[in-house]
Order: C-alpha cells, then structure tokens, then sequence
C-alpha cells in the first residue's frame, strides 16, 4: 500500500487568477442546477479561478494530481436542468444570507452565475407534462447536445446534485434515471451525487455497460458518513467489539424537506448504514434518524452514539457531534468529480469508477483489468483505503497523458 498521506493545504500549482487556458473546455451540466450545492460550487469555482479564495476541499487542487492532465477549473463551463426558476444570482444572495457563501461574493461572480443561469434548462417530469419517458430522455440529451456545441466544449459531465427522491416502486424510470438516460444517450459521463436512482435502475443496466462512458457512484459522501468511514475502521483494526451504533441528523432546507417523506429518508439511509455493514465484523445495533429543522437552513448537526467494549468487556462510549454546511462539503467534491470524470472520458476509460469510491457512501465495485471480475473482493469501506484507491486512479490518468 501507498504511504502517501491525506491532502494537506498545499495547492496543486494552478494557473493565475482569471487566466484561461489555452484549450479545450468542459461542461459541467449539473441536474438542481438552481439548488444549493450547485450555486455554491458555481460561485466557488468561480472565486477560486479568480483568487478570491484558495481551493480548500478541493482534493483535485493537492500535489497528488498536479499531473494527471485534469481540466482547470477556469475551462469548466456551467449549466443543468431544474425544475425551480429562481436566477442563480439571487439563489447565491440567498445563500450569501444565510452564511453559506461570503458576504459580497455573489456580486463578485456575478457575470459566471448569470452565464450559468443562461445555461439552465427546464427540468421535469412536471405535472401534468404530456411526453412520454421517450420524449422526456431525447428532450433532455438534446439539452446536453445543445450545450455542448454552443460553447464548443471537447465533452460535458452530467451530475446529479437534486433533492433526494424516494425508490421507485414499480418499475418505471424516475426523474434521477431519465436524466441519467438522457447523459448516456448523449455520450457524457455522469456521477450521481445523491441516494436517488440515477444509472442504477435496471432498465439503464445493459445502455451504461454497452456505452462506453465512464460514471460513478450514488450518494456523495459529506459528513457524518464520512466520519463514520474512519471511525469503523478505527474499532475494527483495534478489535474494539462495537455493540450499537445509532445517529440523528437535524437539518432544514431543500434536502430537510425532502428527507420528510419517510421513503426518500429510507434511500439516504440506506448508504449510511452500509458502511458500518461493509466496515466492522458484525453489525451493531442501533439507526440513524433524520428530522427536518427547517429553521437550520443549509446548516446540519450529526450527531452518533457508539456503545462498545474493550478489554475484559469493559463497557465505553464514543459520542461525535459533526455540524456543518452540506453545500459548502459538497461543492469541491463536485467539481473533483467533474474533472476527474472528464479525465477518464478523455483518456478513453469506460464503465463504473470504483476507484471513486472516496467520494461516494454506495460506490460502484471495482473492475478487473478486463472490465468484469472485481479486481479485489470488495471495495473498501474504509476512508484511507478508499484514498489510496484514488491516488492510484490519478497516477492512471497521469500516465494515460
């Protein structure tokens, strides 16, 4: 195993500020393209091109990637879908009020948000829309299609950063898969940042194998699973016996609302409880509960509650408390997985990126040298691991230049 370390603050050098490149670009089609997540990492690439602010959680901006031929951020080029109409400008104002962005920063960037905003499409299913999925999935890859050759861009990334939606019951595309149908009908590689569907629906199945895109992952991996993806490791390696593990998170906006609905809750937890699954030898006892607080807004406090015994049976507790910004978690990691999902287009990689699982609570297994057999017998679960994957993804990518 590598022994490099974890990112430190030192940058990847990086061109000056406001400089574009010579080159082609990329597009970034983000779905929520007016939510949180998205404007902030709008806004955050955006000042951070024009040094406003340096790259913090920015893992493609450490040394470890400086020469893996990654696209700059200043050649990344903005738009999605949505079903809001509200002006990523004022959406960014809104956030700049509730302490999600920097004061004055939205005025900075105001000409990137507003080319951005030119860029977004109307998304749907809405009701009472007429088209059939058919219609639906050629209506948004002729978005994807459109976009890419207005701004002459070399490839477009699809990711999906809308609210959570419940699992589909009975068989039919969700709005998540027709958009990830629409990615792969257009040819772009897609990520799927939230618990939703996307590319996983059966139905997509044998379109993504046969694509020839890469695509990764489902449900970004931010806060308290993230946490939880040390810790695991931390009581097994230790052989710590972990009798219960349970959690509660309090969070209010968009996603607040939509983790409401009991079905949409499940989906998102589902990936929370995999990783202490997939991590410690037996499954403790205990679940994570999830309460809209709509009075937090962006903000979000986890909080976990970890019984275990030590030597002799020795009974202890490990209590966490984690309070942050999703938005602000989420953004960087967003724009990591565009350039490195580009990258991988470019250097001709195709099919599921387990090597991405350091993003990701419910990554994709990884491939062996001939796309099939899993390489190892799972992907780890573990953060170092996982990090250790990525590291050996970007000297691939690096030695595909």
């Amino acid at each position: 195993m590598s022994t490099e370390s974890f990112p430190t603050h030192t940058p990847a050098p990086a061109h000056a500020p406001g400089q574009t490149p010579a080159g082609p670009r990329t597009g970034v089609w983000l779905i929520g393209a007016r939510g949180s997540v998205a404007t902030t990492a709008v806004a955050g690439c955006a000042a951070t091109v024009a040094g406003l602010h340096p790259p913090t959680g920015l893992v493609t901006e450490t040394r470890p990637f400086a020469g893996t031929g990654l696209a700059p951020l200043s050649s990344l080029v903005f738009g999605g879908h949505d079903t809001a109409d509200c002006p990523l400008p004022k959406r960014a104002e809104a956030l700049a009020e509730g302490g999600v962005l920097p004061h004055g920063l939205p005025a900075a960037v105001r000409a990137e948000l507003e080319a951005a905003d030119r860029s977004i499409r109307p998304g749907g299913p809405q009701s009472g829309d007429p088209r059939s999925t058919g219609e639906l999935v050629e209506a948004f890859a002729a978005d994807l299609t459109a976009f890419r050759e207005e701004h002459g861009l070399a490839r477009v990334v699809v990711i999906n950063v809308a609210s959570t939606e419940p699992a589909p019951a009975d068989g039919t595309l969700p709005a998540s898969s027709l958009y990830a149908a629409a990615a792969l009908r257009a040819g772009c590689p897609y990520a799927n940042f939230t618990p939703s569907t996307g590319i996983h629906h059966p139905d997509l199945a044998e379109r993504a194998r046969a694509s020839g895109l890469p695509y990764a992952g489902r449900d970004g991996k931010t806060g308290q699973t993230l946490l939880r993806s040390v810790l695991g490791p931390m009581f097994r390696d230790r052989a710590l016996a972990v009798r219960a593990w349970s959690g509660s998170n309090l969070l209010g906006g968009g996603d607040g609302a939509a983790l409401a609905d009991p079905a949409a809750a499940a989906a998102k937890n589902a990936g929370k409880e995999r990783v202490l699954a997939d991590t410690l030898p037996t499954v403790p006892e205990g679940e994570v509960h999830i309460d809209d607080v709509p009075a937090l807004g962006d903000w979000k406090t986890a909080w976990d509650h970890i019984a275990f015994d030590g030597f002799l049976g020795t009974r202890m507790v490990l209590q966490t408390i984690w309070q942050g910004c999703d938005s602000a978690l989420a953004a960087p990691l967003v724009l990591d997985l565009a350039r490195l999902l580009a990258r991988a287009h470019e250097a001709g990689i195709s099919g599921p990126l387990g090597e991405l699982a350091f993003y990701f609570k419910d990554p994709d297994a990884l491939q062996g040298p001939d796309g099939g057999s899993p390489a190892t017998p799972a992907t780890p679960a573990g953060l170092a691991e996982q990090y250790q994957l990525l590291l050996g993804f970007a000297r691939r990518l690096g030695g595909a230049a």
